[in-house]
């Protein structure tokens, strides 16, 4: 009987769009999480490790909250808007980072950016009075590969503040329950008068 059972039931699969995401966020899930660590490894010793070691451990951290949807549901709405709002925030405050140096044979580059250098201008001439000129009258030139990073490591920021308030919620609600039972199982007095 239960073999006649399962012929008859006909099995539903997951629309085209829905198993595409699945497929996409396994991907970026891994890459983010291998990654990261590689990143971790690569960057022990170079002046900014902890700085690098930071953004792997958010690489590698949101990596793992990809590849393991089935141990934390996250709110889909909540998690697309603050991680949307996370990464233009968080790139758009990284320009504040300013940095300038002046190279080679009178050569002034300013970049601007955190933890990524995406902005650059710059300016060659014979001295470096004209450099820095030239450079500060020639626009502003965006790398995209920074820039997608920038936004992906701010995004992942965001992600994991989503789980951090998860966990926070459900760590209250199994206390509350805790609580209720602790209280709800004694014996209870009445306290009403009888008259």
């Amino acid at each position: 009987m239960p073999d006649a059972q399962q012929r008859d039931k006909t099995v539903e699969l997951a629309p085209w769009w829905v198993v595409t995401g699945r497929a996409l966020r396994f991907i970026l899930g891994a890459l983010s999480l291998v990654g990261g660590l590689t990143w971790i490894l690569l960057n022990l010793h170079v002046s900014t490790a902890a700085l690098d070691a930071g953004v792997g451990t958010v690489l590698a951290a949101g990596g793992l909250v990809l590849l393991m949807p089935h141990r934390i549901r996250l709110p889909r709405r909540v998690t697309a808007v603050v991680m949307s709002g996370f990464a233009l925030a968080g790139t758009a405050a990284g320009l504040a980072v300013e940095s300038s140096r002046q190279c080679c044979e009178f050569a002034y580059i300013t970049e601007r950016g955190w933890p990524f250098h995406w902005a650059s201008r710059g300016g060659l001439a014979d001295d470096p009075e004209t450099a820095f000129r030239v450079a500060q009258s020639s626009s502003w030139s965006a790398d995209l590969a920074s820039l997608a990073a920038d936004l992906l490591l701010f995004s992942y920021v965001g992600l994991l503040l989503v789980v951090a308030g998860v966990l926070v919620g459900r760590a209250r609600s199994v206390r509350a329950k805790k609580a209720n039972r602790r209280w709800g199982d004694g014996p209870r007095l009445d306290t009403r008068s009888h008259a």
